[in-house]
């Protein structure tokens, strides 16, 4: 019951509280209980009675206002706080969370254990990332940075100017065939690896694909945007596929930027005709991203692709033959 009311007392935040906006949120318990509690708290000092605004019942009273003493409301929560900054990675500051309220410290809590144990293991970056890379790195949620309150909880900690975030996202590696620029429409094929993007810049000329893109891991996922201005060719001109590893990685990065980008499925139904590898153990599995990510192709090869990445295993871009490579491009013109 007292933890009830302390619960109560710390979403109130105010220095003050009507006696009946405690019983309203009150389970359906005896009214002895809840006196009892009310009297702990005052004996502790953490409710304080006001006398002059009425009480009720003979004996001791219940009182119909109190004040709140929030020092003593909060030394639990204060105490947790430095007990997390005593064991933190250098570089992690929370005095933000002391002058602010539980909830957020609560909310936070997840995101500051894994931002802890990334800098343990690695410490502050010594080079620059894109948002969605540092995200996925801190958080294995390449959107939490942008989209989910990354942001604001890394400047509350002030860590936002020591995670070497780009402003200015590198240009990506693009290979153009001369011969598709003259069209009305575009065609172009992002490649995650650099191996595979020289595989594949052999045969460049032999399509009808305008450009061949190096996407550079996570670097892909800033630099899309500033392709149109390298190629100089309009937006509505232009459809991009991608392909990358067969891994909870390369699925994560295609999750970032696929509303922009269509996956190159022939590339990947050749890679699922090869024998997969043992898995990368550093990956974490987010079964969205893998659930949405199979949901694009046929059902066997959707059942096939859970079921090697569940079971740790993978496909590396670099298993597809190059004498095999311009006949599966093919068949990635003709969709």
């Amino acid at each position: 019951m007292k933890s009830i009311i302390l619960d109560i007392l710390k979403k109130h935040g105010k220095n003050t509280i009507n006696l009946m906006d405690i019983e309203q949120q009150m389970p359906g318990d005896a009214k002895e209980k809840f006196e009892k509690a009310i009297w702990a708290l005052e004996d502790s000092g953490i409710l304080i009675p006001k006398p002059k605004k009425g009480n009720r019942d003979k004996g001791r009273p219940i009182y119909f206002i109190y004040g709140i003493n929030q020092g003593l409301l909060k030394m639990d929560y204060i105490s947790k706080i430095h007990a997390f900054q005593r064991k933190a990675a250098t570089g992690i500051d929370l005095k933000y969370y002391l002058t602010h309220s539980e909830i957020i410290w609560q909310k936070d809590l997840p995101f500051l254990n894994q931002i802890d144990t990334y800098l343990k293991v690695y410490g502050l970056p010594q080079e620059e990332a894109t948002s969605a890379e540092r995200s996925y790195a801190l958080t294995q949620n390449e959107k939490w940075i942008d989209e989910e309150g990354g942001r604001k909880l890394l400047d509350r900690i002030n860590l936002w100017d020591k995670m070497k975030i780009s402003k200015y996202p590198d240009p990506l590696m693009i290979a153009v065939n001369r011969e598709a620029l003259g069209k009305h429409s575009h065609k172009h094929l992002i490649v995650e690896n650099k191996s595979t993007y020289y595989l594949l810049l052999d045969v460049l000329k032999a399509t009808s694909f305008t450009s061949l893109i190096y996407g550079c891991g996570w670097k892909v996922v800033a630099g899309l945007e500033g392709i149109y201005k390298q190629l100089g060719i309009e937006e509505d001109e232009s459809t991009f596929y991608y392909f990358g590893d067969l891994d909870h990685e390369g699925m994560a990065i295609y999750n970032n930027i696929s509303d922009k980008v269509n996956l190159a499925i022939p590339f990947y139904e050749a890679l699922l005709k090869k024998e997969a590898s043992c898995g990368k153990w550093n990956q974490t599995k987010r079964e969205i991203v893998l659930e949405a990510f199979s949901n694009n192709f046929e059902p066997q090869d959707a059942i096939l692709i859970r079921k090697q990445l569940q079971a740790g295993f993978y496909y590396p871009q670099e298993a597809i033959r190059k004498e095999d490579i311009l006949e599966i491009w093919r068949k990635l013109e003709c969709i």
